[in-house]
């Protein structure tokens, strides 16, 4: 999607009052995204201008006290590009709806200034990891996925899209060295978890797996000039 392209969302939510601000805030938003209010109204998404919108903004309680976390798989599985919108603060329900293919999981503290650049990197479809969900990422203790820092994850993506170590220690600001001195604690925390990744390939699958990067961030993998 061009820089300057309009971007449709849909909004799922049964809150009057966050579908305005959600409207304002992209109204307000340089460039302005469209955003298409379905209320609780899920057959919208899938009907009408909600059916073509480039992204699905995903109150995951419709129904009080019952996330709905099979019509988020509904979505996703649909090919639908999702951001969920929740007051749910928890740690395991954001890991959860990353895990099922949301592109971001937002709590409804966060605001314009995280939800409209989620809502761009949902449009490419990249992740956006905002505060509440770095730090779901991190305190996971999940016995499958090793708990990377937040600046091994930043390493680690950087290096998935990059072709050389150099272009990532010239990104991050830091040497090459540095470089790989992170990825090789990301080696030992997954093969500490029984998932050993020797290679970049199968360092790549794991990342994969957990969410840390997606398929569409790899097909932009930079070349050197």
């Amino acid at each position: 999607m061009a820089a300057d392209e309009l971007i449709t969302a849909v909004i799922v939510d049964d809150h009057a009052a966050i579908s305005a601000g959600v409207r304002f805030w992209c109204s307000e938003a340089v460039p302005p995204i469209d955003l298409i209010d379905a209320g609780d109204r899920l057959a919208d998404v899938w009907t009408g201008p909600g059916a073509v919108a480039d992204v699905v903004i995903f109150d995951l309680e419709l129904v009080p006290r019952r996330p709905d976390f099979g019509e988020l798989r509904r979505l996703v599985d649909s090919g639908r590009r999702v951001i969920v919108y929740s007051q749910h603060t928890d740690d395991a329900t954001a890991i959860k709806c990353v895990d099922l293919g949301a592109l971001a999981y937002l709590t409804k503290r966060e605001g314009p200034e995280h939800l409209v650049p989620a809502i761009r990197a949902a449009a490419r479809g990249e992740p956006y990891t905002p505060p509440s969900l770095s730090g779901a990422l991190i305190a996971d203790d999940h016995p499958g996925r090793p708990r990377l820092s937040q600046r091994e994850t930043e390493v680690l993506r950087a290096w998935f899209v990059s072709s050389s170590k150099e272009l990532v220690a010239a990104k991050l600001n830091i040497t090459v060295k540095t470089v790989d001195t992170y990825i090789a604690r990301v080696r030992v925390k997954y093969a500490n978890v029984g998932r050993a990744a020797r290679t970049k390939s199968e360092l790549v699958g794991r990342a994969l797996d957990d969410g840390l990067i997606t398929l569409a961030e790899l097909n932009q993998t930079v070349t050197p000039m």
